[in-house]
């Protein structure tokens, strides 16, 4: 995308930028640094492809440069949308010239992938240790070669959480020689919940297991360290709201730069927005980091700061993930998702030039909420519009296309065939309407060929509907829906088609842009 139409730009061009510097959801990010680049992923969840990779030179501007897992395992299983599954919170290391990714699934267990290269190709996914329940691994290489792995809990899968586990791999980092048991104990440290998250790293002689706690929502970044990697730990909290507009503030990744400064990113959850990114500047004061603004005022809890100077780094040219897509390419764009593993015949970008053809295949339910070929991408900013022009081919009554707003509940406008008539349509769905037939309001527009939609999102996830089709401005259709969240993600926004096997259409010029 190009940045002057990037709905959402951190880097205020004077030297600051302001918080979030990911306006996306990216949840859970893990960073780390090789010489001048930073290297971000995060938690996919159930999307396709997963474990997305980002590249920044300043820690403010960010691009989508690709994933590290283009197909979810156990792949039956991943066949189907499984809302809510798949890969939590990873972490990225680099050692011995290799990118190392742990990630977890909670219903499965502890995986890695490597890498040369962090764009690719990586590795097919380990599995270090199965299980039900082991979360939020991240790996530490000590000083005399051993190599260890920290992990939380899920209490809807294991029956316990609030602690973090050790383990002891062997040399390659793919197995498990030894269960250290509980080494950090949440519910020994007074007012701590739902401890979960860490990330291990080494300083000056210790040990520190950076963790959130409290809840994804409403919790606070902890601290923990101690002189022997197996414990006792002290912990100390480093980063709460306080009185700023940042809730939950906590779960992310501290680095170093080349120039000595350290910095943390963490995440906060925005409802339908998912959970966006934040970057802290952190100092060192008797081996303990103080965290935002604790950086500059010496507090040991610190609060987020909304608006700051940069690193202390070369300057960069203004970076935003990509959002609008013309089609051109040979493959689909970094920032689109399937809903569950995909097949090759789900679509084309070469059939008709310059378009995006999506096809209905055989068995793919006609419901949304359990489609797995619904295309979509995270919303970009917390205002922006999206615009697409689109064209469907029916086979059969009832075959339909759109633009989709996604989430626990959804809303797209587009296109049916009803009645040997293509005509315009919205419809809104909401949870408790999950296993019914979509009501579908028939707006009365007879549709010939190929007709421009858009969506307009505003602050709130508040979107209005319009389209165009032979006119130069565009129609509202006086509708109205409020984004939400799906599970464990923000609302998402995209393409679709359903109906018949046979059905298929055509989109071109995805456009992305500020209001």
């Amino acid at each position: 995308m190009n940045s002057a139409s990037s709905p959402w730009q951190p880097d205020l061009g004077d030297g600051r930028y302001r918080n979030p510097i990911l306006q996306a959801d990216y949840s859970d990010p893990d960073v780390v640094r090789v010489g001048d680049d930073y290297w971000m992923t995060a938690s996919s969840f159930s999307h396709v492809p997963g474990l997305p990779l980002l590249h920044s030179r300043d820690l403010v501007n960010w691009e989508l440069v690709g994933h590290a897992l283009p197909r979810l395992v156990p792949e039956d299983f991943f066949r189907v949308p499984q809302p809510g599954k798949g890969v939590w919170a990873p972490a990225i290391r680099v050692h011995a010239g290799r990118y190392w990714i742990y990630y977890p699934d909670p219903d499965f267990g502890l995986y890695v992938i490597t890498a040369a290269d962090p764009r690719g190709p990586w590795s097919a996914p380990v599995l270090v240790k199965a299980g039900k329940g082991l979360i939020d691994p991240c790996p530490l290489w000590d000083a005399d070669g051993r190599v260890y792995l920290i992990h939380a809990w899920a209490k809807s899968r294991a029956g316990i959480n609030n602690v973090l586990t050790l383990l002891r791999l062997g040399a390659d980092g793919r197995r498990v020689e030894e269960d250290l048991g509980v080494v950090i104990d949440g519910h020994r440290f007074p007012g701590t919940t739902t401890l979960e998250g860490p990330k291990f790293y080494q300083r000056n002689g210790w040990y520190y297991v950076f963790a959130p706690a409290g809840g994804v929502a409403t919790g606070w970044q902890v601290v923990y360290r101690s002189r022997d990697i197996r414990g006792p730990y002290a912990d100390r909290i480093v980063l709460a709201q306080g009185n700023t507009p940042v809730n939950g503030p906590h779960q992310g990744a501290l680095v170093d730069t080349p120039q000595g400064e350290w910095w943390f990113l963490h995440f906060q959850d925005q409802a339908a927005y998912g959970r966006v990114v934040h970057l802290q500047p952190v100092v060192w004061r008797d081996d303990w980091p103080c965290v935002g603004t604790g950086a500059a005022s010496g507090a040991t809890t610190g609060a987020p700061v909304l608006v700051h100077r940069k690193p202390a780094l070369p300057a960069q040219p203004r970076k935003a993930p990509a959002a609008s897509d013309d089609f051109l390419a040979p493959t689909l764009a970094p920032q689109w998702q399937w809903q569950a593993n995909p097949s090759v015949d789900w679509f084309s970008l070469t059939e008709r030039p310059h378009h995006l053809r999506l096809r209905v295949p055989a068995g793919i339910a006609s419901r949304l909420y359990e489609a797995p070929n619904l295309l979509l991408q995270k919303f970009p900013a917390r205002e922006f519009d999206v615009t697409v022009t689109v064209e469907l081919s029916p086979q059969a009554e009832g075959d339909r296309t759109g633009l989709l707003v996604f989430g626990y509940d959804y809303a797209w406008l587009g296109l049916r065939r009803q009645g040997n008539r293509t005509t315009l349509v919205y419809a809104s769905v909401h949870e408790a309407q999950k296993g019914h037939a979509e009501q579908i309001e028939d707006l009365g527009v007879v549709m010939a060929g190929p007709v421009q939609l858009r969506a307009s999102v505003r602050d709130g996830g508040q979107v209005t509907w319009s389209y165009r089709s032979g006119s130069p401005a565009f129609r509202p259709v006086g509708r109205e829906f409020t984004a939400t969240v799906g599970h464990w993600v923000g609302a998402k926004v995209g393409l679709f088609v359903a109906g018949s096997p046979a059905a298929q259409a055509d989109f071109a010029g995805f456009e992305v842009t500020a209001p």
